[in-house]
Formats: structure tokens, sequence, C-alpha cells
């Protein structure tokens, strides 16, 4: 009796085990896409309000923002439709590789910048990330050419997949870019102790290494599924399973590691070590000797003027009092005795402030004294 009611369901809800574990796993995909859309609205329009103009990474945050919610929505209407023919799916199905492709694309993009930017914009690492940001598109880009549309029964909903097994290098190579990306991020992090010493757990926060693992997680996951796990037959969408998660993980995590970017994102910003050591630095008018190499600061009450050791040595008193009348002592008469001579009597409040700055080695750090 049972076998029967299932023979008299129809298409659309006898569905076979993969595309029904598929259906539910996009069902998951759309959630975590509404709930990030939503989480990141009021930290996003802090990001588009803020100063400084249109850098690179806020034009790509904010693409990122729309084309993603609005792509998988789009997937989800064709794969969920029952009305959604095979004729229509015929024209449709490179729909989604296209998108998810520029998708990755973007995305790979500000791991090459953020990258580039936390080693100090060093050439020899643009160069590795650059090259293999190159392959990515040309790989993306051929593949797309290598898709089909899987062939369900009327019903079932659209979905593309591969024509061939080794169409799987479209997920390889941006596989590839996030794999050097975590380790990079990871080295510099580590390196970054022999300054500034930290515990592990503040070091993936501060430095975002939870983000750079989450993204090459979920994407080995899905590697995992493109070449280990065997489809039973041409319209089983198991290799797919994953790729759109995959796809809306890789772009939130993304998103999360452009606004954990301390300070300016203007050329991909700094590293979060240098950002914050030149916060905490003091505001002082800074002079060299020439006899060594410690610096020293002088500071006074108008910060518009500066002077070296040598400058102080060679005044002479007049050359000072000439100066006090000028600077020091601007906007500030002078203190005049009830004496008989008259003689101008400074001010006691105004004068010179001189505060040495010293940077000691400790421990094989530097900490300012």
């Amino acid at each position: 009796m049972s076998g029967s009611i299932v023979d008299a369901l129809p298409p659309s809800l006898n569905l076979p085990p993969h595309l029904s574990a598929h259906k539910y796993f996009l069902v998951c995909t759309l959630t975590v896409a509404a709930w990030d859309t939503l989480v990141l609205s009021p930290r996003s329009y802090r990001l588009v309000k803020s100063p400084g103009g249109w850098p690179t990474l806020k034009i790509l945050f904010n693409f990122l923002r729309i084309f993603m919610p609005v792509e998988f929505v789009i997937v989800a209407v064709a794969f969920f439709d029952t009305k959604w023919s095979q004729d229509s799916c015929q024209k449709f199905y490179l729909f989604e590789p296209i998108c998810t492709a520029i998708l990755l694309a973007v995305t790979s993009a500000v791991h090459v910048i953020r990258i580039h930017a936390i080693y100090d914009k060093n050439r020899a690492i643009l160069l590795t990330m650059g090259s293999l940001f190159a392959i990515q598109i040309v790989v993306t880009a051929v593949c797309c050419g290598f898709y089909r549309s899987v062939p369900l029964l009327e019903g079932q909903g659209c979905i593309a997949g591969p024509k061939h097994n080794w169409v799987g290098i479209y997920w390889v190579a941006p596989t590839l870019l996030y794999t050097v990306s975590f380790g990079l991020a990871l080295m510099r992090s580590i390196n970054s102790l022999q300054a500034k010493p930290l515990s592990p757990w503040k070091l993936m926060l501060r430095d975002g290494l939870n983000l750079y693992g989450a993204i090459f997680l979920v994407n080995l996951t899905n590697m995992i599924f493109w070449f280990v796990i065997t489809p039973t037959g041409p319209e089983d969408t198991i290799k797919t399973i994953v790729t759109s998660m995959a796809a809306v993980l890789t772009t939130s995590m993304t998103l999360r590691i452009i606004l954990s970017v301390r300070g300016s994102l203007v050329q991909g910003g700094s590293f979060a070590l240098s950002a914050s050591t030149q916060n905490s630095s003091r505001t002082t008018h800074v002079i060299s000797t020439r006899s060594g190499p410690v610096p020293t600061n002088v500071s006074t009450h108008n910060p518009g003027h500066t002077f070296t050791l040598d400058d102080m040595r060679s005044k002479t008193e007049a050359d000072w009092a000439a100066h006090d009348k000028s600077s020091v002592n601007e906007g500030k008469p002078p203190i005049l005795d009830n004496s008989d001579n008259e003689q101008p009597r400074r001010n006691p409040a105004v004068g010179v402030k001189i505060t040495i700055d010293r940077e000691i080695e400790y421990d094989g750090a530097y900490h300012a004294k």
C-alpha cells in the first residue's frame, strides 16, 4: 500500500534521496544568506557612511552584499518552482555557474588585496596571489562551457551539473587561492608574535584567522563532494550539493574580513598590529640629535615650533627672549611687577616642556619608556 502511494505522488514530491537532500541544503543556504544580510546591515550602513571616499575594498564589499543574495534567490526560484519546465531550464542552467564564477572572482580579489596589504605591499606576495587569481579567472570561465542541465523530471526543478568529472577544477582554482591566503595570513600573524606576544585565541580574533580558516574548510569540503563521492547516475546532483553553501559562506566570511580591517580601507588597509601601534603612539614634536640615535621629543605650548638640540644649544639668552615674545608666550602678556625699574617678569606657568622617549629592547620586544 505504501509503495503505491509513493508511486502516485507527483515528481515534485517523489524526489530521489540525494535530490531531496540537495533541496534541504539549499534551504539552509538561503537561511544563511538571509541571516548574513540582516546581521551585517548596521555595520554595512556605517561602512557606507564612513569618510575616506570609496576605496576598492569598500566597492567590492557593497557589490558582494547585493550580488550574493540576489543570485541565490533566483537560483532557488528555478530549483523550487514546480512549474519550471525543462525547456526553460535549457536556457537558464548556466546562470548559476556564471554568476558564482563572478562571485568567487570578487571574493578572491578581496583576498589578493588584503594579503598584499598585510605584507606591507610586498611584490612577491602580489605576484603569487595575482597569479593564482588570474588562473582562477581563466579556469572558471572555461569550465562554465562544460556544464549541463541535470535531467530531472518535470516539477523537480532546474539545476546545473558538470558534463565531466574534470570540471571540478572550477572549484579547485579558488580553493587553492583561499588555501594560500589562509597560510599567508597565518604566517603573518605568527611572525607578529615576536613584536607583541598574544594568546592563540586573541591572535585569531585580532587577525581574523577564523575567517580565513572557515573559507578554507568549506571549500575543502566542497572538493570532497566533487572528487570523492560518486553519483548514482546522470540525474544525481550529489556533486553540486555543497557548491551553493560554499559560495555563500565564502562571501559571508570575506565580508567580515573587510569589516575587520582596522583603520582606513585605502590600498587594502594595514596589518592589525601596525594599526594598533599607530593608534597608540603619542603625538609629540619629534626632534633628532646629530650626536646619537636616541629620539628626543620636545613639545611646547605652541605646537607650531620644534627645535633640535643643536638649535637649543646655539641660541643665546637674547634669542630665546625674542622667541618667547612671539611663540611660547604668544597671546599672553608679560606680568609686570611693582618695582621701580618695571622689568617684565615672565609668567612661571608658561615655558617649554621636554619629553624624552626611548626604545629599549626587552625580551626580544620593543617597548616605549
